[in-house]
């Protein structure tokens, strides 16, 4: 059972740190109400309501005009979207809106850009990170005193808003507790989305739907260049510049990885998925010889997405071992260089043939099986989720219900 519950913490801020936390909040709305004119546009019918679109249309644009981190840039985009799909709904309605605007003193902060303790929290400021004290109100039974202090709370995110002199953290917290119902969930037959990592194709997935690494590989090779330009000018104002570009690279980059984690977590929630199993990325360099240092800070960073995100759908994300995973074959588990051919795989032994990075992802699925069977856990039975049917832990392919194979 889950239980939610919204915290209204006061807070105790240091001397000196109002101003920071005034000019963060300023440069919040500043984001939010540049999103929210971009997206209304007017009165002409057409609002965007898609936060990938917006973020990568204002993103290097607000970090530029903002001291923000990208976190709360992107937090004060993805507000203005939520707000602007809201007035879009009730215009369906036939409801009279207008154009959102943001001008109470308040931004979003989520577990990237706050910490929170029980007694304290840390948030990102322009000035950088500041650190305020809870002032709550005696007795362990007394709301918010109640749930911060009580360890079964998670804190999610919160909003800081400035009201009457002070400062407040709305924070939200939940709470889950085992039942009946989720006893009986556990021992339910799962199912795992196995997820393949590489240079032409960022992602893969067991169910057969590919991210492609045109993109990234273009802005990587654009971001070469330019540093490559500056660099040959030995001045303080080229210097300068390729530390402005390294940070567009990367905030370009985090906007495309938040967008592809999103769809992953979204493809292992439509099919049934517990798990997005991922290869583990520690000696990546080894199996991906040809990945530059930006792909290989793709791939941890895209699992670290997956990671904190997934969480919120009940969805856990792991790594296995990825050692032959790519060669081996995903139906009869002949193992061989000669099987992979760049990208096209085909088996030596039974004579199985398809991508080959479609075939490492249910590699990497099947790699998850193996080790929850060698384990010995006696947990409910897993198997790897394809585009139809199931892979189970010898391979063999188990087609839906309803559906001839």
């Amino acid at each position: 059972m889950e239980y939610r519950r919204t915290a209204v913490i006061k807070l105790d801020t240091p001397e000196g740190a109002d101003a920071s936390l005034r000019e963060t909040v300023e440069q919040f709305k500043h984001c939010a109400n540049t999103a929210s004119e971009w997206c209304w546009h007017g009165d002409d019918g057409y609002h965007v309501t898609s936060k990938a679109k917006a973020e990568h249309a204002l993103y290097d644009q607000l970090r530029d005009e903002t001291d923000l981190t990208a976190n709360l840039v992107q937090k004060g985009i993805r507000r203005a979207v939520e707000a602007v799909k809201s007035g879009v709904e009730r215009l369906k309605r036939g409801e009279n809106t207008s154009k959102p605007h943001f001008s109470a003193d308040s931004a979003v902060y989520d577990k990237r850009s706050a910490t929170f303790h029980r007694d304290h929290v840390s948030l990102s400021t322009v000035d950088g990170r500041i650190e305020c004290d809870y002032i709550l109100p005696d007795g362990s039974e007394t709301p918010p005193t109640k749930y911060v202090s009580d360890e079964a709370f998670e804190f999610r995110m919160a909003h800081l808003q400035y009201r009457d002199g002070d400062w407040y953290l709305h924070a939200s917290m939940r709470k889950v507790e085992a039942d009946e119902e989720s006893s009986k969930s556990e021992s339910k037959h799962r199912t795992v989305l196995g997820v393949d990592l590489g240079v032409n194709n960022l992602a893969v997935a067991s169910t057969g739907r590919f991210w492609s690494a045109d993109e990234f590989n273009h802005w990587r090779r654009e971001y070469e260049k330019r540093r490559g330009s500056l660099q040959q000018c030995d001045s303080r104002y080229a210097h300068e510049n390729i530390e402005s570009v390294g940070q567009k690279e990367y905030g370009r980059f985090e906007i495309y990885l938040h967008t592809v984690a999103n769809e992953l977590i979204e493809e292992a929630v439509e099919n049934s998925c517990s798990h997005i199993v991922f290869e583990d990325s520690t000696h990546i360099r080894e199996n991906i010889p040809e990945a530059t240092w930006q792909h290989i800070w793709a791939f941890r960073r895209l699992y670290e997405y997956v990671e904190y995100k997934a969480k919120e759908h009940s969805v856990e994300a792991v790594q296995v071992d990825p050692r032959n995973t790519s060669n081996r074959c995903s139906t009869c588990g002949f193992t061989h260089d000669d099987n992979r051919n760049e990208e096209s795989f085909k088996c030596q032994q039974c004579g199985y043939e398809n991508h080959a990075d479609y075939n490492a992802a249910k590699n990497i699925g099947l790699q998850y099986l193996r080790r929850r069977q060698n384990a010995g856990d006696g947990g409910a039975p897993v198997d790897v989720r394809l585009n139809r049917g199931t892979l189970n832990v010898s391979g063999e392919y188990v087609p839906p219900a309803s559906v001839e194979a």
